[in-house]
């Protein structure tokens, strides 16, 4: 019995940390896999020290989660190039996703100046980061989920590669990418949402291709048919993925808030480009950052 109920619950465990990654897609076909997790799932539980309000997951109350991409490399702690704030309201069964320009000129909570938001991480790590996007859209950010860019092509790789809309032909490095749908590996992948130079909508562009991508990761990892190996899933989410969602937590997701997935909106802040001191920034005026703040707020149900 003792055997029977320690299966049982690797299973839950990995159905709720696939349901946060893939903003709380739930896969059925973890059911049936559960035999091929390994212990690098266990690596993804990373807390910090912060305070935050409550959650009650089984009360299905509406949560938010900090998205951040980092490039992490060896000697260098990196930036936050990729900012996500995700509110989830499981009563509107519905996910805005916002994606937040890493140029933004914005308060930097704890350091008392202003500088482009992405710098936070650099200065604080992920609780800067929070602190610092909390501040910005005057929302509780309750969760991160940091995602380590340079091994994100092992996530792509582990769904057996991806499908996207490409509306811009380019070249980045040594890839060419014709317009319309293509298909992409990891390297490929990674390479699509670096360019930002050669699109004209410049930082606005590369977000786009980044939800692109992630939305690919949602598609093709919600189908059972496009897995093959997914002990190589598993070991790619517990190496480049770390979260402060507890185990329990995460099975809550996955039982109250997997209808939420169905309805992702992808939201855009837009900005004026503007040169300070040398140093280029993006101004978001006080109107759009407002209007940013009310419709979180509403999705959130706070007055």
């Amino acid at each position: 019995m003792r055997a029977k109920k320690t299966k049982k619950r690797k299973w839950l465990r990995i159905t709720g940390i696939i349901a946060l990654l893939i903003f709380i897609a739930v896969g059925a076909y973890v059911f049936n896999v559960y035999r091929s997790l390994t212990s690098a799932v266990d690596t993804m539980h990373q807390p910090i020290e912060r305070e935050s309000r409550p959650i009650t997951f089984k009360d299905r109350e509406p949560f938010t989660v900090l998205m951040l991409g980092v490039d992490e490399r060896e000697g260098d702690k990196g930036r936050s190039d990729t900012l996500i704030a995700m509110t989830v309201n499981p009563e509107k069964n519905s996910v805005k996703m916002l994606s937040i320009p890493r140029d933004t000129r914005t308060e930097i909570i704890g350091r008392g100046a202003e500088d482009k938001i992405n710098h936070a991480y650099a200065f604080g790590g992920v609780e800067m980061s929070m602190d610092t996007v909390e501040n910005f859209l005057d929302i509780p950010i309750d969760y991160y989920l940091k995602v380590n860019m340079e091994g994100f092509k092992d996530i792509v790789d582990a769904v057996g590669g991806i499908t996207v809309n490409n509306d811009l032909a380019f070249k980045e490095g040594k890839y060419e990418f014709a317009q319309g749908s293509i298909n992409l590996n990891g390297e490929q992948a990674l390479a699509y949402v670096r360019m930002r130079k050669q699109d004209p909508q410049g930082d606005f562009g590369r977000q786009k291709r980044q939800r692109q991508v992630i939305q690919g990761v949602i598609n093709k990892g919600t189908n059972i048919g496009s897995l093959t190996k997914f002990d190589d899933m598993f070991a790619a989410l517990g190496n480049n993925v770390k979260t402060n969602v507890t185990f329990d937590e995460l099975i809550d997701i996955q039982r109250n808030y997997k209808d939420a997935a169905k309805n992702i909106e992808q939201m855009k802040l837009e900005g004026t480009g503007t040169t300070i001191g040398g140093i280029y920034y993006l101004q978001v005026s006080a109107e759009e950052q407002q209007r940013m703040q009310n419709e979180l707020k509403n999705h959130l149900g706070i007055q």
